[in-house]
């Protein structure tokens, strides 16, 4: 390995972070290739600076600090115009396999368990605190985080056709 180049830990690590970048791409470009380009840019961008990571730091929050001053860095650049009647429009409407997937999702989530699609609704769509949740739930805080973990573990599951969805 090169003085200066990323350790292979740190490149392992970037490498099993690359589904959940995808996932923040998708959320911030609204379209499959400009997410999937948006990935490849902050992934590069994090080996360059690999060793302005401090490890036992929050590497999620590193990388997406990157991802997002990536973005809006681009969308800076590409907004040459200051009237806001002739701001370009940010969403780009979503290709078929897009809107093929998100066909896919919701029928995963409509065969969750009644409380799992309530909490992971609660929590992941309506950005409730889990304190709040539980409050109007009327469960405690580690159930619906229970709740909400087991939802996703089943959501991919069913999405990846592993198993049908358990309570």
């Amino acid at each position: 390995m090169m003085p200066g180049s990323p350790s292979c830990e740190f490149q392992d690590r970037l490498t099993a972070f690359l589904p959940k970048m995808k996932v923040w791409a998708m959320a911030l470009t609204r379209n499959r290739a400009a997410a999937e380009d948006l990935v490849q840019d902050v992934a590069m961008k994090a080996l360059a600076a690999s060793e302005s990571f401090v490890p036992g730091t929050n590497f999620s929050a590193w990388v997406h600090r990157i991802m997002t001053n990536h973005f809006i860095s681009g969308m800076r650049s590409r907004c040459e115009c200051s009237d806001l009647d002739q701001m370009p429009e940010v969403g780009i409407p979503a290709t078929q396999h897009d809107r093929s997937e998100l066909r896919e999702l919701t029928v995963a989530f409509q065969r969750l368990p009644r409380e799992q699609k309530e909490a992971l609704r609660m929590i992941g769509i309506e950005e409730q605190s889990y304190e709040q949740a539980a409050g109007v739930t009327g469960c405690a805080v580690g159930t619906l985080k229970s709740r909400v973990h087991r939802a996703r573990l089943n959501l991919r599951s069913l999405i990846h056709g592993e198993i049908s969805a358990a309570a």
